[in-house]
């Protein structure tokens, strides 16, 4: 069966592009909103007649405009059709009455990564949330999951929602966009006018991509350091070195695929890990590395550390487990130098108050297991596993592919 994205879906169908040329439409994309031609959709829908009188741009932008986290993005009139896009990065993160007042259907064309802790989901949430409280329609137009179906990490507590966790579901969730949505509104308390257009001839367990259809579509950034399927796949791990004092790899050609810091105990962390956690380590390879970071953590200094792949013959997609790795490296770094200065304490995401480290994990409970000596490896395995079994059947309503 030919893959087709929920855009193109979308193109095909004229009923539906019957109504959206006659009704006011807004659409929610960024740099990887595009078709399988590798038109960006909001091209494509005005060429298609689609009435798209208003976009929205996520973090980093509509078309592409900023490099980091917690840099902010303006309104601006589109260069090639003179639309306003309204930025969800800046003074707004959630979209307000008054954005979406003169709108009928709201079309949402985000790319994720499988990873709650990616911001686009979070904007996907509050779009639930404003189309059901304004009797809006709401369309998400579905896209891969690059991480696949494989579920790791913690749930996100009550009481710890952010920007970078809206829901309380584990770090790597395994739902396409379409699919989430759909959870999305179960937690919602007003109803919702929602329509997901599905993919076709999409298998999230067919490799070599597993869940990235890696023979037919090229992978075009969703962020500008989202740089790989490699990246994707290892995300919900490497995204937790956001709250340390360790270099995730910004400033080097490989953000988000490393860990390192100057005078790190690479070796040692390793052989503490594999007499702890063997398994923790399985199905992926770690490469020992040396780097200097241009910007960012460490900027200008040689760190040691190692590089995660998933891109070789022995990878396996079921098995590799990102979170736990680097939360295992985490448990093995303070018990070899237990005053080692781990945890960073900054503005993370909006949040003035809180330990990065918390918001990005959805709570405390990592940061107390890493800085507890009494708390082993496999109570950990435990919590993670329990976490990943309620939500496998929690999820199980929602998916709709095989």
């Amino acid at each position: 069966m030919t893959f087709l994205l929920g855009i193109d879906e979308l193109i095909l169908n004229e009923a539906k592009l019957k109504k959206l040329r006659k009704g006011r439409v807004g659409l929610v994309a960024h740099p990887a909103s595009v078709t399988s031609s590798n038109t960006h959709s909001i091209d494509a829908l005005i060429g298609s007649g689609c009435n798209i009188v208003q976009a929205f741009g996520p973090q980093h932008g509509m078309r592409g405009d900023k490099q980091d986290n917690m840099i902010e993005s303006e309104d601006y009139l589109d260069q090639e059709h003179q639309l306003p896009v309204i930025s969800l990065y800046g003074e707004f993160r959630h979209p307000t009455d008054e954005h979406l007042q003169d709108l009928d259907i709201i079309l949402f064309d985000l790319q994720d990564i499988g990873c709650r802790i990616y911001t686009y989901i979070t904007t996907l949430f509050y779009f639930t949330e404003a189309c059901g409280r304004l009797g809006k329609e709401l369309w998400v137009l579905d896209r891969p999951n690059p991480a696949g179906r494989p579920i790791d990490g913690l749930h996100l507590e009550r009481g710890e929602e952010s920007f970078v966790g809206c829901a309380p579901m584990p770090t790597r969730h395994g739902l396409t966009i379409g699919e989430l949505a759909l959870w999305f509104n179960k937690q919602q308390p007003e109803e919702l006018s929602l329509t997901v257009i599905k993919m076709s001839g999409y298998n999230p367990n067919e490799g070599p991509g597993f869940g990235w259809p890696t023979l037919t579509r090229p992978w075009i950034n969703p962020s500008p350091n989202a740089a790989s399927l490699n990246m994707a796949r290892i995300f919900p791990g490497t995204v937790l070195l956001e709250g340390t004092t360790l270099s995730e790899g910004r400033g080097t050609t490989t953000p988000l695929e490393v860990i390192g810091a100057p005078e790190f105990p690479i070796s040692s962390l390793l052989s503490e890990l594999k007499s702890e956690a063997p398994h923790w380590l399985h199905s992926v390879y770690l490469r020992k590395i040396f780097f200097t970071p241009t910007f960012h953590k460490h900027v200008g200094q040689l760190c040691a550390g190692l590089q995660v792949h998933t891109d070789y013959p022995e990878y396996d997609h079921y098995k590799f487990k990102p979170y736990r790795l680097i939360a295992g490296l985490l448990k093995c770094l303070r018990r070899l130098e237990p005053h080692h200065d781990i945890w960073r304490f900054h503005s993370y995401e909006y949040e003035q108050a809180r330990n990065p480290i918390d918001v990005i994990n959805g709570g405390p409970s990592l940061r107390h297991w890493v800085d507890d000596p009494n708390q082993g490896f496999e109570i950990f395995e435990e919590r993670l596993s329990r976490a990943e079994n309620a939500w496998r059947a929690e999820r199980k309503e929602f998916l709709l592919y095989p």
